[in-house]
């Protein structure tokens, strides 16, 4: 198998877990990543866990030219497209940077597959293109609309691909969208690890589990769930990286389309069902505090994965508390070795 899989963003959270994933079933992987919320180190962890190696180029794909460079130096067969800005609350904050990288980033990169005859693409999405007026369970046929810019820019990157892939049907392009991924891998050697105070409810658990934050912050007690704290499906990230894989094989099956994936457990838990789970792992509480609900946050929010399962074979299979033991291993990781 000498063509390669390009995988941009490759030693982020979910990249890295991919990158991981496709070694062990052998494929020849090429990896970018400009280390914007990534470190280095994750790239001799991948090597260990593995016992393999692969490509890595140190670039941000704005720079159209050096992502054609990797182009030329590798036959390059599939992307797998991670790299992107991911703060919700960021980019409202700064929506300028947010639209610029997502947008412009994803458009050098099919420009750069289109001219060397590279047609098989799987796009990170995310379930916040489901907006705020759907009922959960939420499924691929359902209208979208978003309440962020982050989630625009995937929502618009949606919309051009699908008319990318209208206007050469020889392309064959898959969105997934994520529901909250989260866990680590079961080594314990790669798992997220957020630059600063974290956005998502896991890695901030694992922060203050493991003594590096004093207290979590829950947003919102009052919602009209089973006990008052925000409903998600979360995903461990393990499982997710299988589904890439299983995309990327559904692609080399299957007559070339646009297709959409809603990828999460299809069962829904609250801040506090998650919280137990995590305590129970880490053998003691988590101090934690009930502050104001963050806007454009919904009440709940879960997957319905049926076509995924249908047409992928995507099955989770990991339970909330491998999520948490595995996550507790990679906080004990971290500790120990200062990341």
């Amino acid at each position: 198998m000498n063509k390669k899989i390009l995988v941009t963003g490759g030693i982020g959270y979910i990249g890295s877990h991919t990158v991981v994933e496709l070694l062990n079933r052998d494929y020849q992987v090429v990896v970018v990543d400009d280390l914007s919320n990534s470190k280095i180190s994750v790239i001799d962890r991948v090597k260990t866990i593995t016992g393999k190696s692969f490509d890595f180029y140190e670039l941000n794909i704005l720079d159209k030219d050096k992502l054609e460079k990797v182009f030329q130096e590798h036959e390059i067969d599939s992307v797998i497209h991670f790299a992107g800005f991911k703060a919700v609350g960021e980019s409202v904050a700064k929506p300028l940077a947010y639209y610029h990288n997502n947008i412009v980033t994803t458009l050098n990169l099919l420009e750069v597959m289109q001219k060397h005859d590279c047609k098989n693409f799987v796009f990170s999405s995310s379930a916040t293109v489901y907006g705020m007026n759907n009922e959960p369970p939420f499924v691929e046929t359902m209208p979208l609309s978003t309440t962020n810019p982050y989630g625009a820019t995937k929502l618009m990157l949606e919309n051009i691909l699908r008319d990318f892939q209208h206007a050469n049907q020889d392309f064959n392009i898959t969105c997934l969208r994520y529901f909250n991924p989260v866990g680590a891998h079961k080594s314990g050697m790669i798992g997220e690890d957020p630059q600063g105070i974290p956005n998502n409810l896991m890695p901030f658990v694992g922060q203050v589990g493991s003594g590096k934050l004093k207290e979590l912050k829950i947003f919102g007690g009052d919602y009209e769930t089973h006990d008052g704290t925000g409903v998600r499906d979360y995903i461990h990230v393990v499982d997710l990286a299988v589904g890439h894989i299983l995309a990327l094989e559904g692609l080399a099956k299957d007559a070339p389309a646009w297709r959409a994936y809603n990828v999460g457990s299809g069962k829904g838990y609250s801040v506090f069902d998650l919280v137990k789970a995590y305590e129970k792992a880490l053998g003691r509480e988590i101090p934690y505090q009930i502050v104001d609900r963050r806007a454009g946050d919904i009440a709940a929010g879960f997957a319905d994965a049926t076509k995924a399962k249908k047409e992928l074979g995507f099955e989770t299979q990991k339970s909330v508390d491998d999520i948490c033991e595995d996550m507790v291993r990679w906080q004990e990781f971290a500790k120990k070795n200062e990341l």
